[in-house]
C-alpha cells in the first residue's frame, strides 16, 4: 500500500488525525493514559519504543550538528551514525513488522471504528519505509566519506524524515494506545 498526493490520510501531508478517527482518544485523552491500569504492559512498552525512536533521531541530528560545527571529528560522527542509525532503522522496520503482522490485524477486529486509521498506519509503514531508504544511503556515505557535504545530506535527510516519523507516532499513539486501554489487548 503506498500514499499518493491526494490521499488526505497521506504521512507526507497531514496534519494530524481527522475526528473520524480521534474517537477513542476523545474518551481516553493521553493526559489519563499512564494512570489507567491497562497502561501497564503493552501500552506502556509501544510508549517507550516511540521515545526511543525519538531520542535516536535527536541524538543524530545533534551529532551531525556538532561535527557541521567542528565540534566532534569525522570518526567519531561516523561512529555514532553507524551506531544509532543502524539501530534506529533496525528497531523500526522490526517493530513495523510486528505491528502488521500481529496488532493491527487483532486491533481490526476489536474496534472497527478504526479500520481507515489500521489501514492508514499501514501505508505509513510503507512511506517511511522509502523515507528510511533514502536515510540509509544518505547515512552510508557520511560513514564511509565524512565529508561536509555528505554530513549536510545526511543531515538534510534528517530533517525531512524526523517529522514525517514524528507525526506517524504522534498518530499512531492516539490510535492504538486507547484501543490497548479499552480493549485490554495483551
Amino acid at each position: 500500500m503506498t500514499q499518493s498526493d491526494d490521499d488526505p490520510l497521506a504521512l507526507a501531508t497531514r496534519s494530524g488525525l481527522p475526528d473520524a478517527l480521534r474517537v477513542l482518544v476523545k474518551e481516553l485523552p493521553r493526559a489519563g493514559w499512564e494512570s489507567d491500569p491497562g497502561f501497564k504492559g503493552i501500552a506502556s512498552f509501544w510508549m517507550e519504543r516511540h521515545l526511543l525512536f525519538r531520542q535516536i533521531m535527536d541524538t543524530l541530528a545533534e551529532e551531525t550538528e556538532l561535527r557541521l560545527d567542528a565540534k566532534i571529528s569525522a570518526e567519531k560522527l561516523g561512529a555514532r551514525v553507524s551506531r544509532f542509525g543502524g539501530m534506529l532503522i533496525e528497531t523500526l522496520h522490526e517493530h513495523h513488522s510486528i505491528e502488521d503482522s500481529i496488532y493491527f490485524p487483532k486491533m481490526r477486529l476489536l474496534e472497527p471504528r478504526l479500520l481507515r486509521g489500521f489501514d492508514m498506519l499501514d501505508k505509513d509503514h510503507h512511506a517511511l519505509d522509502d523515507w528510511l531508504d533514502r536515510f540509509s544511503v544518505a547515512a552510508r556515505v557520511v560513514v564511509e566519506d565524512p565529508t561536509r557535504d555528505s554530513t549536510w545530506a545526511f543531515h538534510a535527510e534528517i530533517e525531512r524524515l524526523a517529522p514525517l516519523l514524528e507525526r506517524h507516532l504522534t498518530d499512531e499513539e492516539d490510535l492504538i494506545v486507547p484501543v490497548v486501554l479499552k480493549t485490554g489487548l495483551k
